[in-house]
């Protein structure tokens, strides 16, 4: 006969977040939101805002909004996106696309600063939980579940000491390296590279287009992405612009460096892009006026058949990691969190709340996975390599208009963001809906 751990008892046993990135601390928010007692355990000492620019697509923004992170808060970390634009090699537009309110979509679609909108994340959930809801310098290395009920996380401290903390349920929230996962699934397959090498960094510089435009240019295999991720300064008109430049090698070798990220001299990669210079952008020069550039090749995992392992389940990168190229793995983070909620909400902080959870996401979420492997939205890009060599006059004698409308809204539909099925769809999470505080184990 199974144990029942009362809601008294819940107090004592809150629900553990292996993890405190964009996911983990989603999760804690919404967990929070609805009554639920949890706790983050982030491996780093000290949160900072690292990283560059993302993209919140309306699907997450929206899920935002209803945990009470505002417009102006957004505002302060990031600015709405316009546009969304593919260009060739000499130039010319493939496909363009207004975005966010300006699409019609009830909810902006947000370029920010990954690292501001982290810190944003944590100020949050510190100012509504309190100080103790994160547990820095504290890494989750596995879980054990009881008998008599719960699970147990293993966790070694940054001095390398070890201890452990009992919850009621584990949500692996800790990325593409997921120790939880890992114990999930020790016979997955490992990283998997697909031959492309991204440089990463920011810029201050004019805006282009719209002002708010996100452009990928260049084909499939050798491209720049960019985008503001600040509104202009007043007294100069420069935004940070933040860029990522693309190129696709031979990977029969497999990744050949130490680890899978490390800051480089921008004249490493520069030479690649040489050339790539218009009457409305000058690629070298933006690149050379960086501050610094990273770099790393662009990864992920092959999907999992379960996310859920009783009474742990896998969240964000964790779960699913992604090829960033459909701007939707942060996105899809926030969307988790808020369904993990729903799911507990729906069944309790029970391990059926994970098993509604993994049925509701994993396998279509995981042909997410496999459809950005395959270039994702930028897959236009790679059509108009294969047929003209990326460069054109009129693109429409390249892909008539009909097929780049289909080929775009059909990773809509598959990444959750189709305009007509967001708006009408009724909010995630009920505004002041709680979970039932009984885990029946």
């Amino acid at each position: 006969m199974g144990a029942t751990i009362s809601g008294r008892a819940l107090n004592n046993h809150p629900v553990i977040i292996a993890g405190g990135g964009i996911g983990g601390l989603a999760t804690a928010l919404t967990l929070h939101q609805i009554g639920v007692p949890c706790v983050v355990f982030e491996a780093v000492r000290e949160m900072r805002p690292l990283g560059v620019g993302i993209n919140m697509q309306p699907n997450a923004v929206r899920e935002l909004y209803d945990l009470g992170i505002t417009q102006s808060d957004l505002d302060r970390v990031g600015l709405p996106a316009k546009e969304w634009a593919l260009v060739g090699l000499n130039g010319n537009d493939i496909y363009s696309e207004p975005r966010g309110l300006l699409a019609g979509y009830a909810w902006p679609q947000y370029a920010v600063h990954r690292g501001s909108f982290h810190m944003l994340l944590h100020d949050k959930l510190v100012e509504r939980a309190g100080a103790d809801a994160v547990k820095l310098g504290h890494r989750v290395t596995g879980y054990r579940k009881n008998t008599s009920g719960g699970i147990t996380a293993l966790i070694e401290r940054a001095d390398g000491s070890t201890t452990e903390a009992t919850g009621a349920l584990l949500i692996g929230a800790d990325g593409i390296h997921s120790a939880v996962r890992a114990q999930m699934h020790p016979s997955q397959p490992p990283i998997h590279w697909g031959g492309a090498i991204m440089w990463r960094g920011t810029t201050w510089a004019k805006p282009i287009r719209s002002g708010a435009s996100f452009v990928g240019l260049g084909t499939h295999r050798h491209r720049m992405v960019f985008y503001p991720i600040s509104r202009p300064e007043p007294r100069t008109g420069l935004s940070m612009i933040n860029w990522i430049a693309e190129v696709t090698m031979d990977n029969t070798e497999g990744w050949k460096q130490s680890g899978w990220f490390r800051q480089v001299a921008i004249s490493d990669f520069v030479h690649h892009f040489e050339g790539w210079v218009w009457d409305w952008l000058d690629v070298p020069a933006l690149l050379r006026g960086a501050d610094s550039a990273f770099e790393n090749p662009m990864i992920d995992r092959d999907p999992i058949p379960t996310w859920q392992d009783g009474p742990v389940a896998l969240m964000g990168d964790a779960a699913h990691p992604m090829y960033p190229t459909g701007s939707n793995g942060g996105s899809q983070a926030i969307v988790d969190a808020r369904v993990l909620g729903v799911c507990m909400i729906e069944h309790g902080v029970t391990p059926a709340a994970f098993e509604a959870f993994d049925k509701k996401l994993c396998d279509p979420i995981g042909k997410v996975v496999l459809r950005n492997r395959g270039a994702g939205p930028f897959g236009l890009l790679n059509v108009v390599d294969e047929r003209c060599g990326g460069t054109f006059d009129n693109i429409d004698d390249v892909i008539p208009p009909k097929e780049r409308a289909e080929f775009m809204a059909g990773y809509k539909a598959a990444a959750g963001f189709a305009i007509e099925a967001l708006n009408k769809a009724d909010r995630t999470i009920k505004e002041g809906a709680t979970a039932r505080a009984v885990q029946t184990v």
